[in-house]
């Protein structure tokens, strides 16, 4: 039998708040073997990351994959560790700060804005339980993965679900599955990249770089891959590019099956060889600085492309918590919390009345039994 837990230390009076659930992939504790092991085996083993036989894949995974990779992969997030730890982490707590102050500004109502990672710590039952200790009635999730995946987005909501279906009394609840057409994350994207540029003047080719996924996952109508080209396609609008000044390519591609075309390191290193000398990398996929932007593209494919003949490779960092990004994110909450008390039509006098008025009933009620 299920034991569903009720809401801690709960008050009549108690204020109602609007919460937002902020979330990203998630990165290990340390960059140590042991940490890897550990955060390897909770992401590689989410069925929507990898879509193979449970019995065939536990027996790779734990036979093989977090028998080498843990040690690689720790010597990969030691390049890009700093004082305050992994930078995805770092700058997602950044990210959540500025996203409370700025709502705490455009919303009239009273709201709490939590962190919480699909992988790792803070994990997301920690952040949903910390948001029901405030009362929060009324529930936004917000994950930072503009374009669409079942092995990012929906994965993520699997994971909120895990820890509702325990809990006896739900909040209202309303999920941001993408934003990767919306203007406001669109105008951040090109900002950022106009910035660069004219803090680096001079003729560049642009990548747009975004993370890879197997091709049988768009084969199967994940739409990832098209909103990943719409993206990619709004912001070269905007930005006044000609065809032949930017293009699309996938990165971090996993194992020997065929993944999401082009490849962003083969596509570099053929740059390199047909006499591109300037290339500028934005990875507008990636909401927040992490191993795969700096370690992976600033790094490895910085060697690659000037390996293989260019002269000068910028990569142009993400929108990580740039005002501009904020801005782009409190607008998205607007819009997605829309007809709800705390973003709208919301007085504190009225509010406190009706919560001493419910207060009162309660009494009432207590002593009629």
């Amino acid at each position: 039998m299920t034991a569903f837990t009720g809401t801690p230390d709960f008050q009549h009076d108690a204020q109602e708040r609007l919460g937002i659930l902020v979330t990203n992939l998630g990165t290990p504790d340390a960059p140590t073997p042991d940490a890897l092991r550990r955060y390897l085996g909770e992401f590689l083993w989410d069925p929507r990351v990898v879509e193979m036989a449970r019995p065939l894949w536990w027996l790779i995974l734990h036979g093989v994959i977090l028998r080498i990779r843990p040690r690689r992969a720790a010597r990969a997030y030691q390049t890009v560790w700093t004082e305050q730890g992994s930078p995805l982490l770092a700058i997602s707590q950044r990210q959540t700060a500025a996203l409370q102050q700025s709502l705490e500004q455009h919303l009239p109502g009273p709201v709490k804005v939590v962190l919480g990672m699909r992988y790792g710590n803070p994990s997301i039952a920690a952040a949903l339980e910390e948001l029901r200790a405030a009362n929060v009635r009324r529930l936004l999730v917000l994950p930072l993965y503009p374009q669409y995946s079942a092995s990012t987005n929906a994965s993520t909501f699997d994971a909120i679900a895990d820890v509702l279906k325990r809990w006896r009394w739900l909040p209202d609840l309303r999920f941001v599955s993408h934003y990767h057409d919306h203007p406001a994350y669109l105008d951040a994207v090109t900002a950022s990249i106009r910035a660069h540029r004219a803090a680096h003047p001079g003729e560049a080719k642009l990548l747009f770089s975004f993370h890879g996924l197997p091709k049988r996952f768009l084969l199967a109508g994940d739409p990832y891959h098209c909103e990943c080209h719409a993206t990619a396609r709004l912001v070269a609008q905007r930005l006044d590019l000609s065809a032949d000044q930017w293009q699309l390519a996938f990165q971090s591609r996993f194992g020997r099956e065929e993944w999401l075309k082009p490849y962003t390191d083969r596509t570099l290193k053929a740059w390199g060889k047909a006499g591109v000398e300037r290339v500028q990398v934005v990875c507008p996929g990636f909401s927040a600085d992490c191993l795969e932007t700096l370690e992976e593209i600033a790094e490895q494919n910085r060697e690659l492309f000037l390996h293989a003949g260019g002269k000068q490779f910028e990569y142009i960092p993400a929108l990580n918590d740039s005002p501009e990004h904020i801005a782009a994110l409190t607008h998205i909450v607007q819009e997605q919390t829309c007809g709800w008390p705390e973003a709208g039509a919301w007085n504190a006098a009225e509010d406190e009345q009706r919560r001493q008025e419910r207060l009162r009933r309660a009494i009432e009620l207590s002593a009629m039994r």
